[in-house]
């Protein structure tokens, strides 16, 4: 096993607030791996701190087999870095930011792999359009485009697909795999458990502290949730009656069904017992990612405050 990322102890503070805390982190070469957790929970400042753009007030590791801290500019130049925003150049075409970025990483055969790029991501029919004018799954294809232009070994990617609609998430997701099949390490922050669940492992973190880790099954049943699935006439206005009973962490509507999860069976059985009655039916289901998300949000302290 060879790990493209291994840190250890990295703490990172802005002011007074503890961005990130003591966290630990391994990923293996050719894996996607997940990162997830609330707005403000140090997910980006992680990623920052692992190719190079922040130097980590403690802790130590390496990326690609590089020091995180001493070699920080030979691991910008081996990783690809997709931000939140669309930082590229709107008032330049695609196949100019493109090029502009193979002089940036002062590339060889900048022809050959720009047009070798706008091939593979679907690009080459609108590579004199202007970046400005693309909706936001083009323009997701041509940031990642950028982001793998000089062939990194690690790539870092900050919710790459927030506003992007399901089409296009499912087409960038499909490259994802693609380039991690042919050796590519991928961290990947994101908000959609459906991605969340397309990844090799996740990494749950939580007010800069990791909290959860593993495969998406392995998570799910670290957690210790039970659930039952309700469904019935009406069942899904008894949400909130629900979720004020004992032995219950959450009760959430999903079209006409209801889903009730909490970790103690003895407590969860006790507060369903007066609505196991016609017309209502249930049944105990796996607790879903999501329903663990929500678990680790509803119990992880926040030292924001």
């Amino acid at each position: 096993m060879t790990l493209a990322i291994d840190v250890r102890g990295l703490n990172k503070s802005f002011g007074d607030k503890h961005v990130v805390q003591d966290v630990d982190l391994q990923v293996e070469e050719g894996r996607i791996c997940g990162f997830l957790g609330p707005n403000g929970s140090g997910k980006t400042t992680t990623l920052r701190m692992l190719c190079g753009l922040l130097t980590p007030d403690s802790g130590q590791g390496t990326a690609l087999g590089l020091d995180i801290i001493a070699q920080a500019n030979l691991i910008k130049r081996r990783t690809g870095y997709m931000t939140q925003r669309f930082s590229l150049y709107e008032d330049l075409t695609i196949e100019e930011n493109l090029q502009f970025a193979a002089r940036v990483h002062e590339l060889d055969r900048r022809k050959a792999r720009v047009d070798r790029a706008l091939e593979r991501l679907g690009l080459l029919e609108r590579r004199r359009q202007l970046a400005g004018s693309l909706s936001g799954g083009w323009k997701q294809r041509l940031a990642l485009a950028s982001a793998t232009l000089h062939e990194p070994r690690l790539l870092l990617l900050d919710e790459p697909t927030a506003g992007v609609d399901p089409k296009a998430r499912r087409t960038f997701w499909d490259e994802i795999h693609a380039l991690s099949a042919e050796g590519l390490t991928v961290l990947v922050s994101t908000h959609y458990m459906d991605e969340a669940e397309r990844c090799h492992e996740i990494a749950y973190i939580s007010y800069g502290r990791l909290i959860a880790r593993g495969a998406a099954d392995e998570v799910i049943a670290g957690a210790g949730l039970v659930t039952f699935n309700g469904e019935g006439p009406g069942i899904d206005r008894l949400a909130g009656e629900i979720a004020a009973l004992p032995g219950v962490d959450m009760a959430a509507p999903f079209g006409q069904s209801l889903h009730v999860s909490g970790t103690d069976r003895a407590a969860l059985e006790a507060a369903l017992a007066p609505y196991r009655r016609a017309p209502f039916r249930w049944e105990e289901v796996q607790p879903s990612l999501e329903d663990v998300f929500i678990r680790l949000m509803d119990t992880s302290e926040d030292n924001f405050k």
